[in-house]
């Protein structure tokens, strides 16, 4: 008897992970945003003399445009590792995510859950087949944010990102490229789309200000644990041969 329950433990453990995981990235139902999600991103004009900047053995030409700060809800990213196809024939490996960010209305929409966002190579896409989450979405508060960075302890951070989380971010927008080659640019207006549209940060401050609360990547990490029970009680209980 025993030996049976285990197997529909086994059985419905598995299940519920495949779901779990394949759902884990679904924008939470309930956010309770911090306050400052409301505005949108704020920047001012510097001038400073372009800097270089060493990562992964290659120096990059970094020119400062803006001071910039936001604070955004985190509905899409890609992690980069400089070895991918674009990065690195371009040599770069300084880019180490792409995050996509909204604020304002977007963020406070009951309807966000309707959208689905995802990054592509340089690029933050949105879709949905509600025409009322669609009216709820202001394009214009939406940002693709290639962060750039080589401290370390500020790559750390930003590896951790996950959808759903409320971030900061603070810095520069900056063109950069490697010594040599040519410059990446950078966006310097809320109210463009398409290519060109993505802020390039210098990032000087990361800062996760709220996790993301998903129930799936909950119950991911509990069928996990529940199918590695029931893989130990597999093992443990006597062997018992069928049909004897």
């Amino acid at each position: 008897m025993l030996r049976r329950l285990n197997h529909w433990l086994l059985a419905a453990s598995a299940v519920a992970l495949v779901v779990c995981f394949w759902n884990r990235n679904d924008i939470p139902g309930s956010i309770e945003l911090d306050a400052r999600l409301a505005d949108e991103p704020r920047q001012r004009p510097v001038i400073e003399q372009p800097l270089t900047l060493r990562y992964s053995d290659v120096d990059y030409r970094v020119e400062p445009l803006y001071e910039y700060e936001l604070h955004g809800l985190v509905v899409s990213y890609r992690q980069h590792d400089g070895e991918s196809f674009m990065h690195r024939w371009s040599n770069d490996h300084l880019n180490m995510a792409d995050v996509c960010v909204i604020w304002g209305d977007s963020a406070e929409s009951e309807h966000l859950g309707k959208l689905k966002f995802w990054n592509g190579i340089f690029t933050c896409n949105v879709q949905t087949r509600d025409s009322e989450a669609w009216a709820s979405f202001d394009i214009y508060e939406l940002a693709n944010n290639h962060l750039i960075s080589a401290d370390p302890r500020i790559r750390d951070r930003v590896a951790d990102v996950r959808i759903g989380d409320q971030i900061r971010v603070k810095g520069r927008l900056a063109r950069y490229g490697a010594e040599g080659g040519g410059l990446r640019g950078t966006s310097t207006t809320r109210e463009d789309t398409g290519d060109g549209a993505c802020e390039t940060i210098l990032v000087e401050e990361f800062a996760i200000v709220e996790r993301g609360s998903s129930s799936w990547r909950t119950g991911m990490y509990l069928s996990l644990v529940l199918l590695a029970v029931a893989i130990g009680i597999h093992f443990v209980l006597p062997y018992r041969p069928y049909g004897g």
